[in-house]
This record gives C-alpha cells, structure tokens and sequence, in this order.
C-alpha cells in the first residue's frame, strides 16, 4: 500500500465535486485523514466528518461562483461531479458545463488553483460500446464515437494551459464502495440483492449471462483510487497525464460468486439470467421488512441499488481488462486483491447497519 507522509506532500485545500457520490466522499475522507482542508459540493446536503459542504447546482454558473467564494483558497479540484442523461450530446453538454462552471467558479473568485483530478472510466475506450481491445492502454486511441470523457478532458487541457495548473486524469473501473443514497453502486447491487434471495429461502444464482460469468472483470476499490487521487496531486510524475487504476487483478465472477454465498451463509445455485431492474423492485415490502427486522439505515428503496447498472454489468459478455502498469511506474503501486476486498466491504456494510448481519439466513 502506498502510504503519503506529511512531509511527503504538499498540503492545501481541496475541493471535492459530487462529494455525494461513490468517488467523491471516499476522495474528501481520504484528504481529510491526510489532513487537508476539504470543502464538497453537491446539489443535496451530504454529511461528512471533516469537510465542508457547498450545496450548489454545478450547471448554474452564477450560483457557483457565488458558492465558491467561500472556497477562494482552493487548491486542488477533485471532480467527481456526474449527470447522467439518455443521448451521447445530452450527456456531453450538461457535464461539460458542469466542469467549465467550476473552473470558471475558482477562477472568478482568484483561487490559487495547482492541480485538476478528473475521473473517467471504461467508457473511454469503448467498454459501453461492446467488445473493445484488452488489456486497455493510455495511449490507445480515442474512438470515432463522440464521447464526454473526450470533451472534458479537452477543455480542461485548454484552461490548465491558460491559466497555469496542473492536471491528472484517472480511469478506474467498476468503482466498488458505498455512499449513502448512491445507487450506481456495484458493492450495493450485490449485497441487496443476496439479501433479498436469502430471506426468499432461495440460493444466491449469478443474475446474469454465463457468458458474462466466464469473461474476465476488474473493480476498482473506491479507497484505492482515493489514495491514487491525493497521490496525483502531489506527483510531479503524474502531471498531465492519464492512468487507468483498479486494484490491480483480474477475475472471472464465476470465481466470485460461490464466496459471496459462503459470506451471506447462504446455499450457492448455478447462473440464471434475471432482469434485476424488473424482478428487484417487487421484492420492495420485503426489504422493508428487512430494514425493521435488523434497525438499517432508512433509505428509499430506489436510491439502495442502481438495478440497470447492475444488468449491464452482468451481462457484459466480452473481457474489461486494463493495463496499470504505467501508473506502478510512476510510482503508485498500492493493489488489492478484489475477493478479499468484497468480502469485507461486505462486512462494513453489516456493521454499518447499510444490510443485514451476513451470516444470517432464513425466511422473514
């Protein structure tokens, strides 16, 4: 694990956008145990130890400057911000703005700004497209079709060269970790899910194609990528470029899913394809019960999982694999072992009260 002294870095005040999200409170815990000043921004208010919060709509450009006056000392800009729209130009355009007010914001009210974090992810190289080359490389070329990680990283370039800071963007995938109301959120998909199979009487089953089970996946923990994050601020080695970071391994979900059974003490069931976003939301009233039953965390049952982003994943049938060599070489070489790290994320969650105890099966 690559652990940041103090004295190894430079400290400063960082701003953290979608501080909501899975990436962006992970990121604002991270810098705060770092000691940094950290401020978050997000349209809805998010609790946190150790940062403030900025509640702003990033794609009102008068009220973010207004916002960002009380975060004039900014340095460090980690953007995590997303809006999700249905056409690739819808998509574009609100996060491009997103990003450009921001920038803009920090520059009104003279922040004196060093470095840029922006994330991208699989998308970049055409994982939402289908079959794409593998393992994945930074300097792949960028595809044909139009893409918003394109159009961002292009603007931010432009106003990095204008206005003299520094940049680094990260290409996780498959961010696994919790954030409260979340839903884009592979960790949650599984263990919700499981639960609710557990307390049907039912064993845990793959929900998706075996083709999918077979091919070959990576995730990225969302406290490693953190860690890359407070990282590439600091490198001089990581200015101006791109690294791909997930925990470092590769695995087959087949090879997954009879472990994840063990830990929910539930019996383990060959694959079988579900459309999680029509079958999940049925069983509503029964994690309900599930949430009185053990005294969870109330929160709505659309915000629990993101079931699409679920049967996407799941049924991914080609090999998502990239290289991450060029971010060991540059010096970042923490890794995890991404069965180990489910598991006990799994664990923190059934502390947390976020899902039932694991090892507790049966019918309500």
């Amino acid at each position: 694990m690559v652990v940041l002294a103090l004295s190894d870095q430079t400290l400063g005040n960082v701003l953290v956008t979608g501080v909501g999200g899975v990436i962006g409170s992970h990121v604002a815990q991270e810098y705060a145990r770092a000691g940094w000043k950290v401020r978050g921004v997000s349209r809805r208010h998010v609790e946190g130890a150790g940062r403030e919060h900025l509640p702003v709509d990033l794609l009102n450009a008068e009220a973010t400057q207004s916002a960002f006056m009380a975060a004039a000392d900014t340095t460090h800009l980690a953007f995590a911000a997303y809006i999700e729209k249905p056409s690739t130009q819808e998509l574009s355009d609100v996060n491009v703005a997103m990003l450009r007010n921001t920038l803009d914001g920090l520059h009104a009210v003279g922040a004196p700004l060093r470095h840029v974090t922006l994330y991208q992810g699989g998308k970049a190289y055409g994982a939402h497209l289908g079959h794409f080359n593998t393992p994945a490389k930074e300097s792949d070329p960028r595809l044909i079709q139009p893409n918003f990680y394109y159009d961002q990283e292009d603007l931010l370039r432009q106003v990095a060269q204008e206005r003299g800071f520094e940049l680094t963007v990260l290409r996780p995938e498959g961010v696994v970790g919790y954030a409260v109301g979340n839903p884009m959120n592979l960790l949650m998909v599984i263990a919700v899910y499981a639960a609710i199979s557990r307390a049907l009487g039912q064993p845990l089953r793959f929900p998706g194609t075996v083709a999918a089970y077979d091919a070959l996946y990576q995730v990225t923990d969302a406290d490693l990528l953190a860690r890359a994050t407070i990282w590439a601020g600091s490198e001089p080695a990581a200015a101006g470029e791109i690294f791909n970071v997930t925990n470092g391994d590769q695995f087959r979900w087949r090879q997954l899913w009879p472990a994840f059974a063990r830990q929910f003490g539930m019996d383990y069931a060959d694959p079988q394809q579900v459309p999680l976003a029509e079958a999940m939301p049925l069983h509503r009233g029964l994690w309900e019960k599930l949430v009185d039953q053990y005294g969870l965390v109330r929160t709505p049952f659309k915000d629990v999982a993101g079931w699409n982003f679920g049967d996407f994943l799941f049924r991914s049938e080609f090999d998502n694999v990239s290289s991450t060599i060029k971010i060991r070489q540059a010096g970042f070489t923490d890794c995890l072992d991404s069965q180990d790290r489910f598991l006990e994320l799994f664990e923190h969650l059934a502390a947390d009260r976020i899902i039932p105890p694991t090892e507790k099966g049966g019918r309500l």
